[in-house]
């Protein structure tokens, strides 16, 4: 599997989730910004958090999804595309397991970014949601086009290329990313290893307590 410039972000994420399971808080990945700022004739120093930007795509109802579907609440986001002979099996399989696992609980949704911006069209993703076991809408599987959907995966610190070198024609790391209701990346995750999935459960557990009322 090939990486591109983020693999040192990649990592970072993985030691900071590999820390995480007995934290009764989260820690917020990315690379932060402290700016200054005058509030009353006060200099207050603030600390700016990256964030997921935000995204207009077509779901496997061919309905438009954005950004804004999934505020107050958290949801975890990965790339695949429907045809990939590598990772995509078991990562998708390893992302069923959260989502049965939490499935009736609106307080967390799911979101599948298709890589394969040629052919996984909303069709070709409903067929392959209802064959995965997917039942309702708390798991949304998008297409968009090659701009949108790469461009967004730097944001979700996941590599994607169209690289017709690789099986599938697809190049991508199969991480899972936890985002909190500020779109805030929470946690990484290598969907392929039953461990690091282990910890999301966990991790997600200790989330959602973050915004228990």
């Amino acid at each position: 599997m090939k990486l591109n410039t983020l693999l040192s972000t990649f990592f970072l994420g993985i030691l900071a989730s590999s820390c995480q399971s007995n934290s009764p808080k989260l820690p917020i990945i990315g690379e932060r910004e402290v700016v200054e700022k005058q509030i009353d004739g006060k200099t207050i120093i603030d600390t700016i958090y990256p964030k997921i930007p935000s995204f207009k795509f077509l779901n496997q109802d061919s309905a438009i999804l954005t950004d804004k579907d999934f505020d107050n609440k958290i949801y975890v986001a990965n790339f695949f595309f429907t045809h990939c002979p590598s990772i995509c099996p078991t990562m998708q399989r390893n992302l069923l397991k959260a989502y049965e696992k939490y499935k009736g609980d609106d307080r967390i949704s799911f979101l599948s970014h298709s890589i394969d911006f040629k052919y996984d069209q909303p069709s070709v993703l409903k067929s392959y949601a209802d064959k995965l076991g997917v039942d309702n809408n708390q798991w949304q599987f998008v297409t968009g086009s090659k701009a949108d959907i790469y461009g967004l995966s730097d944001k979700y610190l996941v590599y994607t290329k169209e690289d017709a070198s690789v099986p599938g024609g697809y190049d991508h790391t199969g991480y899972l990313v936890l985002i909190d209701h500020d779109k805030h990346i929470r946690g990484t995750y290598d969907g392929t290893n039953d461990e690091q999935v282990k910890q999301m459960l966990g991790d997600i557990d200790i989330l959602l307590s973050e915004y228990k009322k």
